[in-house]
């Protein structure tokens, strides 16, 4: 898959990617009403990733609906739509706005960007993050992806909470909370200051969580951070991840998704197995 806020809505990628061979596009995260996102600067490259403090920017879900879903669905690639609420109501209303429109494979509830004010309070304590899944659950039929945030002191517990309330898979992780200095202004380079650092650098934090996670649940887990080749991949399913997520590597080679279904079928043949689904999970105990 390709994970949200790395792809745009799929169009700036149109002839780039072969969309059709795609296991699920996320397209930007969508927000109740319009959000302008954070001051600027927004992005700024550090050793080995990208901090980013977009702060949510999106035109909001009626225009998601109107403008984006029409082009998105008729892509024949499972979407799953990517929504944060400011609080458990609006979570709950946008589950129920996207519910039935046609196309939407999935919900992915956004419990975890950092770079909003509130926007990780639902992935940081168990019983919030239950009962916000437990709320989107029977406010709707989609399958449901809880993605959770790294930045907290025991990333299982969270997972558990999710599948309580009724996720149907976790995606681990969203990025991990840092900062960029520009000394000799004294100043932080990034405008909201914080910001989400993803990329290679978290790669190990990644597959760190995955790990856990799938030890502590019995539903499927997405790994997601730091996805760039297929050594990546291979790495995250043999960890416990059933899927993966590729984010960062899109912005600078974005046939990087092409490349790793490519070398898939190698990869899995090295290790005399003929589907993914045969290696999952499957570490070795040192």
């Amino acid at each position: 898959m390709v994970a949200s806020g790395t792809f745009g809505y799929a169009r700036e990628m149109e002839g780039l990617v072969e969309l059709g061979r795609l296991g699920a596009i996320l397209p930007k995260t969508i927000t109740a009403q319009p959000r302008a996102g954070n001051a600027p600067w927004r992005t700024v490259e550090t050793a080995g990733g990208m901090l980013n403090s977009i702060g949510l920017d999106n035109d909001g879900v009626e225009a998601f609906v109107l403008h984006h879903l029409p082009y998105l669905g008729a892509l024949g690639v499972p979407i799953v739509v990517s929504i944060a609420g400011h609080d458990h109501d609006e979570f709950v209303a946008l589950a129920r706005r996207i519910d039935g429109q046609t196309g939407v494979a999935a919900l992915e509830l956004n419990i975890s960007c950092p770079n909003v004010s509130g926007g990780v309070d639902f992935g940081t304590d168990p019983n919030l993050c239950r009962r916000v899944v437990a709320s989107v659950r029977e406010a709707c039929r989609l399958p449901i992806l809880a993605k959770l945030t790294p930045n907290v002191t025991n990333i299982a517990a969270i997972a558990q909470a999710a599948e309580a309330g009724g996720a149907d898979a976790i995606s681990a992780i969203n990025t991990c909370l840092g900062m960029a200095i520009d000394w000799r202004r004294r100043r932080c380079v990034l405008g909201n200051r914080l910001g989400g650092l993803s990329g290679p650098a978290i790669k190990p934090i990644a597959l760190r969580a995955v790990y856990q996670i799938a030890q502590a649940v019995s539903i499927p887990v997405v790994g997601i951070g730091g996805v760039a080749n297929i050594d990546d991949v291979m790495e995250f399913l043999i960890a416990g991840a059933s899927a993966v997520q590729v984010g960062t590597v899109n912005f600078y080679r974005p046939t990087a998704t092409i490349d790793i279904l490519d070398a898939l079928p190698g990869a899995l043949a090295q290790l005399g197995a003929a589907s993914v689904a045969e290696i999952v999970g499957t570490l070795a105990k040192n």
